[in-house]
């Protein structure tokens, strides 16, 4: 019995010092510029830049780690989208109004959306393979 206890402490101690290791890691992610073709989306350029296309919205704020995780691989994702796709990003601090109207209750959350319509929601890291996936299933 002691044995088991020793083991489970053990276990414990070790699971609660690999989560401490990995906030901190994540807490030192950089925040990586976007690519050209992202759209920077706002309250008043929003329904603008819906028109006639298939955007992935991305739902993010700079405090966000894993928004930050996924910064890289919209860009990835947005320099391989041709035609009348593209990646936006709403910075849910400043523009709360249009999470609010998606119903946004975690980041990152991403959105497709084909001419304004929601299609599809995504919440969490993925990655760009199933992002590049899923945008085809739409085209």
């Amino acid at each position: 019995m002691q044995i088991a206890l020793i083991v489970l402490g053990t276990l414990a101690t070790a699971f609660v010092v690999m989560l401490i290791v990995a906030k901190a890691k994540m807490k030192n992610i950089p925040m990586v510029a976007d690519h050209a073709k992202v759209l920077t989306l706002t309250d008043k350029n929003f329904q603008q830049l819906m028109k006639n296309k298939l955007v992935l919205v991305d739902f993010w704020a700079s405090w966000c780690a894993p928004c930050r995780m996924m910064a890289p691989v919209l860009n990835e994702v947005a320099a391989e989208l041709t035609g009348n796709s593209q990646v936006g990003k709403v910075d849910i601090q400043q523009y709360q109004s249009l999470a609010d109207k998606f119903k946004v209750r975690s980041i990152p959350t991403l959105i497709l959306l084909k001419n304004g319509v929601e299609i599809n929601r995504f919440v969490g890291v993925k990655s760009k393979e199933f992002l590049i996936k899923e945008i085809a299933k739409v085209k």
